[in-house]
């Protein structure tokens, strides 16, 4: 057996209302000023209500970061940072989706570590201390509240990452609660994004890991099983928890066996055109999975039975084969957009998204097949012209 490394959040929390308990945490740290990072959106619904009000409540000074926007620009965290230094911060929260944790996770950094954002792009190079940090998802997708990663949007308009561990929160605090008015696209498009996480964790070429596989393995039965129900049913608590937890559970297992070729292609959908991330997965994972078919089929056929029990004991390619069209036909169930037509991208762009793909070799080294300029445009154009073809 090969070694490996495995690093995740060392405090997690799952538990219907378990924002009310914030202010006991934030306790167990010493800390008395505190900045919330979120959304207007999140806080204009409501979600981040209750938590303001128990850490007021409970006598703690509360700023409020609600400047985020999606796919971090980095003005945008790096004012975070600096409204966090203004106000004296001691501990750094966020609630919302994934670009509101991983705002929180560089502001929590740059506010204690003086360096600039850009020179910590890369694997390994953030190194300093941060604050205390605490991470509170509102969607079920990223899994960002058990990863060391961030992502940011660069002036330039490409997205990079900061992977350090020192990224890793101190507590992922899951109230499936908060998730209970998501929008069915919403649902549908994180809840995608989190099941490419756990089948490019599975799949993925560098440090694969047998920790790894068994959280794929049981974050794809959980999203799977429940992502149906999560659209069609938004209010039905025992779904959106299932949903919340598969989402974490994938987040554990790509955070130690790196995602690839979807998200490498789903990035320049993201920066250039500011599609939701969930959605920029979605829009191209068919295309990538057929790409990768001819060498990634044994290790496809043994996730299959987890989409399609009729899998169990056939031949490789054919359980296969049933794995990728179980994933189609969830994508079309849950409404997921076929074609890169509905997010308004045309033949002339796909130029540019496939040398912007190809920029992103920190994720296409984890791929199982090799992806070549040629390739990458020939999935876009796949997808562009896949409208009706979900389940193809």
């Amino acid at each position: 057996m090969r070694p490996f490394t495995f690093q995740t959040s060392p405090n997690i929390l799952f538990e219907p209302g378990a924002a009310a308990k914030l202010p006991e945490i934030v306790r167990g740290f010493g800390a008395r000023r505190v900045l919330l990072v979120t959304d207007r959106g999140v806080r204009g619904a409501g979600l981040t209500q209750g938590a303001e009000a128990a850490l007021r409540g409970a006598g703690l000074a509360l700023a409020v970061y609600d400047d985020v926007a999606a796919d971090p620009p980095a003005i945008l965290v790096e004012a975070g940072a600096a409204r966090a230094r203004a106000e004296g911060t001691d501990l750094v929260l966020a609630i919302g989706g994934g670009s509101a944790l991983d705002t929180a996770k560089l502001v929590a950094y740059l506010a204690r570590s003086d360096e600039p954002l850009e020179s910590l792009y890369g694997v390994g190079l953030a190194q300093g201390q941060r604050l205390p940090l605490i991470l509170v998802p509102t969607t079920a997708g990223t899994g960002s509240e058990v990863t060391p990663i961030a992502i940011v949007t660069t002036p330039g308009d490409e997205k990079k990452g900061v992977v350090s561990a020192r990224l890793l929160p101190d507590w992922a605090v899951l109230d499936p609660d908060l998730t209970l008015g998501l929008p069915a696209a919403v649902t549908a498009a994180t809840g995608i994004d989190a099941m490419v996480h756990a089948i490019e964790a599975y799949t993925s070429r560098q440090r694969k890991n047998p920790l790894s596989d068994q959280l794929a393995r049981q974050a794809l039965a959980l999203l799977s099983a429940h992502i149906r129900t999560a659209c069609r049913e938004g209010a039905d608590r025992e779904a959106r928890g299932a949903m919340l937890l598969g989402s974490m559970l994938a987040g554990m297992a790509f955070a130690n066996a790196p995602v690839a070729a979807v998200h490498a292609l789903a990035y320049p959908i993201g920066a250039l055109f500011h599609v939701p991330h969930g959605l920029s997965n979605a829009l191209v994972l068919m295309g990538v999975m057929r790409f990768n078919l001819p060498v990634a089929a044994p290790l496809y056929a043994e996730l299959a039975p987890i989409l399609d029990p009729a899998a169990a004991g056939l031949p490789v390619q054919e359980a296969a084969a049933r794995f990728v069209a179980s994933l189609a036909a969830i994508c079309r169930d849950c409404g997921v957009p076929a074609s890169l037509a509905a997010v308004g991208i045309g033949e002339g762009d796909l130029d540019r998204l496939a040398a912007d793909a190809m920029k992103q070799t920190r994720l296409l080294v984890n791929n199982p097949r090799e992806v070549t300029l040629a390739q990458a445009r020939a999935i876009y154009a796949e997808a562009l012209g896949a409208e009706g073809r979900a389940g193809a």
